[in-house]
C-alpha cells in the first residue's frame, strides 16, 4: 500500500510531508531536531513537556512549521478557549477548580491538557499559572489562598481522558467539561493539525491557530 515502515527516524521523516509526534519529552525534542535539519513540518501532542522543552522547540520552530498542542481534540481546543474567556469574566469571589480522570497508565500528573486549561484561566485573570497553581493539598493547609488555581488528579481504569474546570462562586457554580469516550478524537484532530502544518510557514503554533486556519 506505499505505507513505509521503519525504526530509523531520519529516514522516515525525510520522506515525509508532515511527522507526528505522540512520544516522550525526550524524543519529541530529538524528532523535532531532526525534523527541522529535514525541513519537515511537525505536529507534536506529546505530553509532560517542561518550559525549557517547550523554549526548545519555539527555537526550532523559526525554521521550520512545529505545531504543538496538550491534546488535539477539537473539543478541548474550544473548551480552552472558553476557560480563558470564563475566567477573565468570573474574577472576584470566583475559585477556579481543574479535576481531570485518565487511566491508571498515564505516567504524568496533571494531565498536559489539566496544565494547558490551567494556562488558560490563568491567561483569562492575567497571571502566570505558577505563581497561582495549588498541586498539593494535604494536612492543615489552611484556608484556600484567593486567586489559586487547584489541580486534582484521578486516575484509574481505562478512561481516555477526561477534564472539568470548576469556577465556584457564592451560591453557585460554572463547570465546563470534556469527555472523550473514544481516542480515535486524538488521531482526527492530529490529521487535521498535519494538514494545516504542510501548508503553514515556519512558526510555532497551536491547535487553535489550527481552527482558525
Amino acid at each position: 500500500n506505499g505505507v513505509m515502515i521503519g525504526s530509523d527516524p531520519e529516514t522516515l521523516f525525510g520522506a515525509a510531508d508532515v511527522v507526528i509526534d505522540f512520544t516522550s519529552p525526550a524524543a519529541s525534542l530529538h524528532h523535532a531536531s531532526l525534523a527541522a535539519a529535514k525541513g519537515t513540518a511537525m505536529v507534536i501532542g506529546t505530553t509532560g513537556l517542561g518550559a525549557a522543552e517547550e523554549s526548545s522547540l519555539k527555537t526550532m520552530a523559526k525554521d521550520n512549521t512545529i505545531i504543538y498542542c496538550a491534546n488535539t481534540s477539537v473539543g478541548v481546543t474550544l473548551l480552552t478557549q472558553l476557560v480563558e474567556d470564563v475566567a477573565a469574566k468570573l474574577t472576584d469571589g470566583w475559585d477556579i477548580e481543574i479535576l481531570e480522570t485518565h487511566h491508571h497508565h498515564k505516567v504524568d500528573a496533571p494531565s498536559g491538557t489539566a496544565l494547558a486549561l490551567g494556562k488558560a484561566a490563568a491567561k483569562g485573570r492575567g497571571v502566570a499559572l505558577d505563581d497561582v497553581a495549588d498541586m498539593v493539598r494535604k494536612g492543615q493547609t489552611g484556608a484556600r489562598k484567593q486567586g489559586d488555581i487547584g489541580f486534582a488528579v484521578l486516575r484509574g481504569g481505562d478512561v481516555a481522558g477526561e477534564h472539568s474546570v470548576i469556577f465556584y462562586g457564592d451560591a453557585e457554580r460554572v463547570e465546563i467539561s470534556h469527555r472523550a469516550t473514544d481516542r480515535a478524537i486524538f488521531a482526527r484532530g492530529a490529521i487535521r493539525a498535519a494538514r494545516f502544518a504542510a501548508a503553514a510557514t515556519s512558526g510555532f503554533y497551536d491547535m487553535t491557530d489550527v481552527l482558525k486556519g
